[in-house]
């Protein structure tokens, strides 16, 4: 009998310490720790698993369009705040805060959002 109770602990110990490496996901090791802040334009939405894709144009120092994109949580988080597949669309203007790919890509990972109105959308479930 105590040899089955030692088992059933170790077999739940086992899965609780292999639980943590499925929490871990992955890491921003492509983004630099370089906060940029950019207004935009929105060209395309896609509210779609694993990351909510946003793509966007701005206009460079030089008056030149640079087309861009930015990574965003899960879709499930963000329905959580209050977005839906419709909530931006292309032409809205927004101004993103996030921060920049370490390739000197023009992408990033959005922490910020304000809409042309002012209003700082929340990008997850508020908690």
């Amino acid at each position: 009998m105590r040899v089955k109770i030692y088992i059933s602990l170790l077999a739940g110990l086992i899965v609780l310490l292999s639980g943590n490496s499925a929490i871990a996901h992955h890491g921003r090791a492509a983004y630099t720790n370089t906060t940029i802040v950019l207004e935009a334009t929105v060209t395309e939405f896609r509210f779609i698993n694993p990351h909510v894709q946003l793509l966007f144009d701005i206009t460079d120092s030089n008056g030149k369009i640079q087309h861009w994109q930015g990574e965003m949580t899960s879709p499930n988080k963000m329905a959580r705040g209050g977005w839906a597949k419709n909530t931006l669309k292309p032409g809205d203007k927004i101004t993103i805060t996030g921060l920049a790919a370490r390739n000197e890509g023009q992408a990033l990972v959005i922490r910020e959002m304000v809409l042309a109105d002012g209003t700082n959308v929340p990008l997850r479930e508020v908690l």
